[in-house]
């Protein structure tokens, strides 16, 4: 009878806080920020709402995730295994910064690395 990874994340304030503490930490990357160079603050905003509608919908919250698939949403990005491997420290670094429980973290790991064909293209 184990609680959701949802509800073990802090439900959808703590997706949100995670959210909060990695976008900023993607956008400022020397590396990963190119992704982000050229979006309006709109667009920027939209993207933030449906990263923590994505993640509480997949994580077992009540929410309904409106946007589109991973592989769509990446598609012609060309996201490397170089840009893959410091968004990976990034996560890290957020669930330390968050003190996300070991358990907690290896179900995001496992997560996270379930999606990277769909994200990562060279």
């Amino acid at each position: 009878n184990q609680k959701s990874l949802y509800e073990r994340l802090g439900s959808y304030d703590g997706i949100t806080a995670f959210t909060n503490d990695l976008l900023p930490r993607l956008q400022n990357d020397p590396q990963l920020g190119r992704f982000w160079q050229n979006r309006g603050e709109d667009g920027i905003k939209r993207e933030h709402q449906l990263l923590i509608d994505y993640l509480c919908a997949s994580a077992g919250g009540p929410v309904y995730y409106t946007g589109r698939t991973m592989k769509a949403t990446h598609k012609g990005m060309n996201i490397s295994e170089s840009d893959w491997s410091i968004f990976l420290g990034h996560a890290g670094a957020t669930m330390k910064v968050l003190q996300i429980p070991q358990q907690a973290c290896d179900d995001v790991v496992e997560f996270v690395m379930s999606l990277k064909d769909d994200i990562v293209e060279t």
